[in-house]
């Protein structure tokens, strides 16, 4: 493993821990990315403006990495573009359907020492082990 990898990983962590820990302390919420995006989209008023900005925070962020390091951001999967992008709408509906997503359950319930998202966590990373298991047994080789 490149050390710039662990670099890399090491500061997009802290950096994840301590802005959830801001949201929390200023904003008084957890910083669930499925629920912001729903409720911005479910219930727009006047107190939720800072849902639309932090929304623009992550877009913003994700241009600006894309101008300083395309080679980050490359999709490496043997799906199209319009793939991903479908399939991160399903996951984003699955997500609300379920209450929540791995950034407002695994990052901030853990922490928080929620049982619920402790459960909810296994259950994303049991169900995401168990899916690349049949997708790899039943497409064999060609993944």
């Amino acid at each position: 493993m490149e050390w710039n990898s662990i670099f890399y990983s090491l500061v997009g962590g802290c950096l994840i821990g301590l802005s959830v820990t801001i949201m929390l302390l200023f904003n008084g919420r957890v910083t669930g990315i499925s629920g912001i995006i729903n409720s911005s989209l479910a219930k727009p008023n006047r107190e939720g403006l800072w849902r639309w900005f932090f929304l623009a925070g992550l877009v913003a962020g994700g241009v600006l990495m894309k101008l300083k390091r395309p080679d980050l951001l490359v999709n490496i999967s043997d799906r199209s573009t319009l793939q991903v992008l479908i399939a991160g709408l399903v996951v984003g509906y699955g997500t609300v359907m379920g209450s929540g997503c791995t950034s407002g359950h695994g990052v901030c319930g853990i922490s928080r020492l929620s049982i619920r998202s402790i459960i909810a966590t296994l259950t994303f990373i049991l169900f995401g082990f168990m899916t690349v298991q049949l997708v790899r047994y039943f497409a064999g080789d060609s993944l």
